[in-house]
């Protein structure tokens, strides 16, 4: 009788950008958008947002709780002793203008600091206002969107030609079956960036050409999510002469990205309000109810941009959203709590929230046979309650 062939894993997909979980998104976007108000109202810090370009110079940086009702709601549930959200890495990068690629208004400087973010909240300006100047004299956002692309990508293409320069010598010296796969991805990426215009996060990537990407992390590789800072008045009727202009911008040059109107007066109203139940309340007595913030949006969306998701532990003694890349198996995502637990992986007990939400219980959940036991293979999905059995990995002997 032939041996049974062992059942391969399916292996998630690998993913463009850095593998880890301590990710970051940046705020970019020409000076005077409204990013360091934005920036300001998202921390509920205070970075210094003045009406003058390159106001903000060294990047500022904060964690932002991601909101989530599944967590709230496991907290009212155990009202345990300590509560940890998932959070969301802020960066607010000083504004970029034309010329940026070639060091003009310190953009050689910012755009290193892009080079440190893993996506970007691309921002850009939809309203008038005399008394907030505007770099390149008029408000028109789609230009400014145009902008701020072209530079991203010129920087791609001087960081692409020293590479692609580096290969060529390494070819003469009998180097081409090491560095075959990288100099013809950098080639496939060439004409993308220089004849046919495109980021980089636009092509379509193969397993291994993907390795080589993440070698290089290139600027237009980083997922984009556009927020478009319009007036109160806009924000709160939802019109505004340049969305629609802007929405086919996006279709035309980034189709997979998310749009998102905000408005950041607005926002800093709100904030400057004494708390939640101030802000219910004026929300309903102005506007019915039918306008909310756009922050728990833009925070929820910002993290699955970067490609993170979580998983909860959840007791009496804490409620915790542990953070973890999406694909990520069982094995990995116990490794998020402590490494013995991925070395010594037994199997993971899980409930799906909306199964413990809808049985009120843990006990209603095994009675109901949802209750799972699952393997080193499983994918973890998000929102999954887990808890993790593992031996404890023996220590060696000491001679």
């Amino acid at each position: 009788m032939a041996p049974k062939k062992k059942k391969e894993v399916e292996k998630p997909p690998l993913i463009l950008g850095r593998l880890g979980t301590s990710l970051k998104i940046g705020i970019v976007g020409l000076p005077n958008v409204g990013k360091s108000t934005f920036f300001n109202v998202l921390t509920k810090s205070q970075a210094s947002a003045e009406n003058f370009p390159f106001c903000t110079i060294d990047p500022n940086e904060s964690r932002v709780p991601v909101p989530d009702e599944r967590w709230d709601f496991l907290c009212r549930y155990h009202k345990p002793a300590s509560k940890v959200p998932a959070f969301l890495s802020v960066v607010d990068i000083a504004g970029l203008v034309k010329g940026a690629n070639e060091g003009q208004g310190l953009g050689n400087a910012f755009l290193s600091h892009i080079s440190g973010c893993d996506a970007i909240f691309h921002m850009t300006r939809a309203f008038d206002d005399a008394e907030v100047v505007h770099v390149e004299g008029d408000v028109n956002p789609v230009r400014d969107l145009a902008i701020i692309q072209e530079e991203l990508r010129l920087k791609d293409i001087e960081h692409l030609g020293k590479r692609l320069g580096e290969l060529e010598k390494v070819y003469t010296r009998g180097g081409e079956k090491k560095y075959k796969l990288e100099f013809e991805t950098l080639q496939k990426i060439r004409v993308m960036l220089e004849d046919e215009k495109k980021p980089v996060r636009y092509g379509e990537w193969g397993v291994k050409e993907i390795e080589v990407l993440n070698d290089h992390l290139f600027l237009t590789s980083k997922p984009q999510i556009y927020l478009v800072n319009l007036s109160e008045k806009d924000f709160v009727r939802k019109k505004n002469k340049w969305l629609m202009k802007i929405k086919t911008w996006v279709n035309e040059n980034d189709p997979h990205a998310l749009l998102i109107p905000f408005s950041g007066a607005f926002e800093l109203k709100l904030m400057d309000m004494a708390d939640d139940a101030e802000r219910e309340a004026y929300l309903k007595e102005q506007y019915d109810g039918a306008v909310t913030s756009a922050l728990a949006k833009i925070v929820v969306s910002g993290f699955k941009g970067l490609g993170l998701q979580y998983f909860f532990t959840a007791g009496s003694d804490e409620v915790k959203a542990w953070t973890i890349k999406c694909g990520s198996l069982a094995p990995q995502a116990a490794g998020r709590i402590h490494s013995d637990f991925e070395k010594g992986f037994i199997m993971a007990e899980i409930m799906k929230f909306s199964d413990f939400k809808e049985g009120g219980s843990e006990a209603a959940v095994k009675a109901a046979g949802k209750y799972r036991q699952q393997g080193r293979n499983y994918i973890v999905e998000d929102g999954d309650i887990i808890y993790f059995k593992f031996n404890t990995p023996s220590q060696p002997k000491k001679k």
